[in-house]
């Protein structure tokens, strides 16, 4: 459950942030996490419960949307989304690392990222 551990690491970066700017209380973290972390939101909202009933961030939410992934092809010059495969022996859908017009490898360039977009506070 790799979702904890990233949720720990965010909790204490806004707990740090707070802290830095004399914040009272927080009301809102917004996240964007992107498509191919293949964290789960359901899981990254649980864990933010978890990790933040001790602290300042107790009674504040954890809003998260979903940056979609971006491939681009060095061959073709394909810009856009990336393929996922459907195959029926997989129980999940696979992200395909190919351009979907020339078949060559693509470089990554969103879906990965994990970031605090906005933090929602009352100072002191």
């Amino acid at each position: 459950m790799h979702e904890f551990s990233v949720m720990s690491q965010i909790v204490e970066a806004v707990l740090q942030e707070a802290k830095k700017h004399n914040v009272k209380s927080v009301d809102e973290v917004h996240l964007e996490i992107g498509e191919l972390t293949f964290l789960g939101h359901e899981q990254m909202k649980f864990a933010y419960q978890v990790l933040t009933e001790k602290n300042m961030l107790k009674n504040s939410k954890v809003i998260i949307s979903e940056k979609k992934a971006k491939i681009k092809c060095k061959k073709c010059s394909y810009n856009g989304k990336i393929e996922y495969e459907h195959d029926p022996s997989f129980h999940f859908s696979l992200p395909r690392f190919t351009c979907p017009k020339c078949s060559a490898p693509v470089e990554i360039v969103e879906g990965k990222e994990c970031i605090i977009r906005r933090i929602v506070a009352e100072e002191d």
